[in-house]
């Protein structure tokens, strides 16, 4: 039987704009600051907007579940009210494990 490992697990947060609210070049820089932080501390993997939908994806590596919501929370999108956020534990089916036991 596969056993997930603690690699091959990320962390996905999907941002949605809230009904009403606009964005302000302040609030766009600080959210980018945010990111900028997290690549620096190397939990970031992948971040951009949808170019279909009023909102965008996060997704976070080497980090737990709880810090993963504390990083969400802490997006001054999130805090400003601004947007809301989902949070998914995205389990990678690679080569390196096999494609989770069944490849």
């Amino acid at each position: 039987m596969y056993e997930t490992r603690e690699e091959d697990i990320r962390y996905v947060i999907l941002l949605t704009v809230n009904a009403g609210k606009q964005m302000s070049e302040a609030l766009i820089r600080a959210h980018v600051e945010h990111l900028k932080q997290l690549d620096d501390q190397g939990k970031l993997e992948l971040c951009g907007p949808f170019a279909d939908y009023r909102g965008g994806m996060v997704i976070l590596k080497g980090v737990t579940y709880d810090e993963a919501k504390a990083i969400a929370e802490a997006d001054p999108y999130v805090s400003s009210g601004t947007e809301s956020y989902e949070l998914r534990t995205w389990e990678l089916s690679t080569a390196s494990n096999g494609h989770m036991g069944m490849g």
